[in-house]
């Protein structure tokens, strides 16, 4: 039991040894461990600050990126909203250029129908005009054989013919 009753030597020494290790801590110890707190509480501020402005940065380039997007769809649909018109100009420019072309032809063959008609009609009349008058020689050289066939045909002539 005497470890339990307080001895006041014991507990003067105790005081001494106490006093002397605080005083040593204090002078050697204290200070590098307080540093070392410090520095590590400043070393996780600066990680917590780093990773906050990490965050606020990648919803800032979030945000960016997602404008970037929205611009380069919205330029993309311009893009093919032009080509689509450009498309539908050429087809409708090809289509109306086609259509002069095919007028113009179809004028073009009109115009040598009308060419080669009227160039048949003169070839025909023409040899319609030569059988004429080979079938009218051939009958006249028929019918005036004789001298008095044509004496009749001259007297027939002069009559009808009007002279003023």
């Amino acid at each position: 039991m005497s470890l339990l009753t307080p001895n006041p030597g014991l507990i003067f020494w105790m005081l001494v040894v106490f006093l002397l290790v605080v005083f040593i801590l204090a002078k050697f110890a204290w200070k590098p461990i307080i540093k070392g707190l410090k520095d590590r509480e400043n070393e996780i501020q600066g990680a917590l600050d780093l990773a906050e402005r990490t965050r606020a940065e990648m919803i800032k380039l979030k945000s960016d990126n997602e404008k970037l997007i929205a611009e380069a769809n919205a330029v993309r649909d311009q893009i093919l909203r032009d080509a689509k018109d450009a498309a539908d100009r050429t087809i409708l420019e090809s289509k109306d250029k086609a259509a002069v072309e095919a007028q113009k032809m179809i004028d073009s063959a009109r115009e040598a129908i009308r060419n080669e008609q009227q160039m048949s009609v003169t070839k025909i009349r023409k040899e319609v005009a030569v059988l004429s008058l080979e079938i009218a020689e051939k009958v006249l050289q028929r019918e005036l054989k004789d001298k008095e066939a044509q004496e009749k045909l001259i007297a027939d002539l002069a009559s009808s013919a009007h002279l003023n």
